[in-house]
């Protein structure tokens, strides 16, 4: 039997972007699918409407049943694109299901003040679960993370070798990469960089998937721990190397108008770019690149190294967690919920079909292919995605900016400085 932690005080607290495929059905407001009480949960997110999610969501549901077999589960999938607007409806009006699906970082920080701190209830889980750190705020833990979500670089060996390069060798400094892109470009006629920002997200894998082969160790630690210098000279370094990439040609044509979701990652599968910087988890990641490209031909390397002494690490946090809302009836039975949806069977249903990187890195990952073993080997070692420690506000603001960065209608210090001004109200 599970240890029942006390209901501890309900506290409050910003951000990170939403990533991922869109939930089937139609939306339901929050009168259509209220929180139920002793013998009903209502459960809301954006991914029981999708077919790889089944398999999960059945083990969640047997798990939960062993202790609660007289406890209805019910999941609404609402549409993603409206996902937190519903959700924020549910919190103005104070009703709403007892259990919430949320990404990582500011997503679920904005809301702290409708969650119920779970670490009572969690404690167990603490060492086998990886990505607490994203559904954290003020000491307190909002949410058990499902997955872990990421920003790898992958690169497409088969245009390696058909450029003369060694596909297992690929470039580790900024000046390697940029040579054996113009040695691809020549060989075989295919851009360097798949990137797709018609919805300003580009610039968000792009700063965190190189952030770590730019900045100091202590630079990138005090970023993450909100003591941003916006005018440092290698935070300055990141957003020149974003335009420069989109001047001196890396990047495929349009990059403003592609839709990073799905058309910069068919440019990379079709074989029409050599590198993406992708994701771990739900779409643009190394299951469903394989789809189209040989498993094998699927590397992942480090960032580039860009300030010569720095070592490059995975930026990865907390993908997607559950967490429950202030005003259910009963936490305690919700949390079990909660547990049983990051419970060990389940999580594995999910990395098999869906091709997330759960939570459980104790979970066997060697079916996934060299792609998944590279990535999994970098946990460890890993920091968090730099972007995930913005504002939602301050994101939003880089996503304008980055386009503009892009047409050259803005400077670099320019951009800067307008996010350090949001960054710091």
């Amino acid at each position: 039997m599970r240890q029942r932690a006390l209901w501890p005080a309900v506290v409050a607290a910003g951000l990170a972007v939403a990533l991922a495929a869109a939930g089937c059905g139609s939306a339901a407001g929050p009168g259509e699918a209220d929180g139920g009480g002793a013998d009903r949960l209502v459960v809301w997110d954006w991914k029981s409407g999708d077919a790889n999610a089944a398999a999960y969501l059945d083990a969640a549901k047997a798990d939960f049943a062993k202790e609660h077999p007289d406890v209805t589960v019910e999941f609404v999938a609402q549409p993603f694109d409206q996902y937190y607007t519903l959700l924020g409806a549910a919190i103005q009006s104070g009703k709403g299901p007892d259990v919430m699906l949320f990404n990582g970082g500011g997503q679920l920080r904005d809301r702290t003040d409708a969650l119920v701190p779970l670490d009572s209830y969690v404690a167990d889980d603490r060492e086998r679960l990886a990505g607490w750190e994203a559904f954290t705020a003020d000491g307190k833990t909002y949410a058990a993370p499902v997955t872990l979500q990421g920003h790898p670089i992958y690169y497409n060996k088969e245009l390696y070798e058909r450029a003369g390069l060694d596909p297992d060798r690929p470039p580790s400094t900024w000046d390697e990469f940029v040579a054996d892109c113009g040695t691809i470009e020549e060989k075989t006629g295919t851009r360097c960089l798949a990137l797709g920002n018609k919805e300003g997200i580009g610039i968000q894998f792009f700063l965190s998937g190189l952030g770590s082969g730019v900045l100091t160790d202590q630079e990138y630690d005090d970023w993450i721990a909100g003591k941003r210098d916006w005018t440092a000279p290698h935070v300055k370094r990141i957003f020149e190397l974003w335009q420069q990439a989109e001047q001196t040609g890396l990047n495929n044509d349009g990059a403003n108008s592609t839709a990073m979701f799905n058309d910069s990652f068919a440019l990379f599968q079709s074989g029409k770019a050599a590198h993406v910087i992708g994701l771990m988890s739900d779409v643009g990641h190394w299951q469903d690149f394989g789809e189209f490209l040989d498993p094998e031909d699927i590397g992942v390397m480090p960032a580039p190294v860009i300030t010569p002494g720095v070592t490059p690490s995975l930026p990865y946090d907390g993908g997607i967690g559950y967490a429950v809302a202030k005003w259910t009836r009963d936490p305690a039975l919700a949390a079990d919920l909660v547990r049983s949806l990051t419970a060990r069977e389940p999580l594995a249903a999910f990395q098999s079909d869906a091709g997330a990187i759960a939570a459980d890195t104790g979970i066997d990952v060697s079916a996934g292919g060299p792609a998944v073993a590279a990535i999994v080997a970098g946990i460890d070692g890993g920091k968090p995605a730099l972007h995930v420690a913005l504002s939602a506000s301050t994101l939003e603001l880089m996503g304008r900016l980055s386009q503009q960065l892009l047409s050259g209608s803005v400077t670099v210090d320019d951009a800067l400085s307008q996010l350090a001004a949001s960054d710091q109200g």
